[in-house]
């Protein structure tokens, strides 16, 4: 047996195993991405080799940083909200470049399998609608997620025209007419999406193909959950500016509790702001002789919390790491 196999692991190599989780908002920021890639990992120590660590290290499960990713996520998301008035979902047209190649070709090669073998279906003679029964009832989900609850007679209309049962029957029966059932999406698209939409739901009266309209369909209601999701942000914001520091203080405090040693950065920031105070007022009092000259001078809790703030106005990102109290914020300091 090697020696390599009778040494006792350590906490950061279980900390290093590959994790199967993602993020799920694509549109965070990138100060954001890197929170949540200093939970997932053991950040080393700012301090010098004699200094001792504000707490003991301890193993961490991967359950634990999961959980504790998802609230830091939820926080970065939240604030992101309450501070940027502007804030907004993007497609994920606009955030690809996250996305690496081998990813993005993954994805492409599956899409393209998934509407060749619709089209194959639909080619042969009598057609088969089992894919194009698929994608109508994730059409019917998706047009059902955009109503309100008042919307009863939408929505009764959208049961009953878009019912699968009755679909699948009239494809067994050679009764189906996809064109018809496309018309009537279409024309609910049109109801439901927002003013900006309306051109692209003119284009998509204007395709005759049934594959090249259904990935048409799909495309713009991609857009229209754009709209509504940043409908709902905007609806959310009054009600989040209200609760946003109670949540982010509770936030902060399951975070700390979960990951102890997750401030390094953030000790050390406030203690050179510290140690420079104490420097100016070193520099401007007068030599004193005695004990009374070895005093430190008394800084008062705001104080250093100014000085350290006005210290990240001038901060060397490519030396430094950020606070991690303030990392959300570090393209706004850039």
């Amino acid at each position: 047996m090697s020696q390599d196999s009778d040494k006792p692991t350590s906490g950061e190599d279980k900390l290093d195993d590959p994790s199967e989780t993602r993020n799920r908002a694509e549109s965070l920021d990138p100060s954001e991405e890197s929170l949540r890639k200093r939970v997932r990992q053991r950040t080393p120590s700012p301090h010098g080799g004699g200094s001792v660590p504000s707490s003991p290290p301890r193993f961490v499960s991967v359950e634990e940083l999961m959980e504790t990713a998802k609230g830091v996520t939820n926080m970065a998301l939240a604030h992101e909200i309450v501070v940027n008035g502007g804030f907004q979902v993007k497609p994920s047209h606009l955030t690809e470049g996250r996305v690496t190649s081998l990813e993005k070709r993954v994805r492409e090669i599956v899409h393209k399998a998934f509407w060749d073998c619709l089209e194959a279906q639909l080619s042969e003679d009598p057609p088969t609608y089992d894919h194009a029964i698929r994608l109508l009832g994730e059409i019917k989900e998706t047009l059902l997620s955009f109503l309100l609850p008042g919307h009863s007679r939408l929505r009764n209309q959208i049961n009953e025209v878009l019912d699968l049962e009755l679909i699948r029957q009239e494809a067994e029966n050679g009764a189906l007419d996809i064109n018809k059932v496309a018309e009537f999406v279409i024309s609910m698209m049109g109801t439901l999406c927002a003013p900006a939409r309306d051109e692209e739901i003119k284009k998509l009266r204007d395709i005759t193909a049934i594959v090249p309209l259904f990935k048409a369909i799909f495309s713009v209601m991609d857009l229209m959950k754009i709209d509504m999701a940043n409908f709902a942000v905007s609806s959310i914001r009054p009600h989040l500016m209200q609760q946003s520091v109670e949540y982010e203080r509770k936030k902060f405090q399951e975070f700390i509790e979960k990951q102890p040693n997750s401030l390094d950065f953030t000790q050390k920031w406030l203690q050179d702001a510290a140690n420079a105070l104490v420097n100016v007022e070193a520099e401007a009092s007068p030599p004193c002789a005695g004990a009374a000259g070895l005093r430190a001078p008394a800084l008062s809790p705001l104080t250093v919390h100014n000085q350290a703030y006005l210290r990240l106005l001038k901060w060397d990102h490519t030396r430094s790491p950020f606070p991690e109290i303030s990392v959300m914020h570090t393209r706004r300091f850039q």
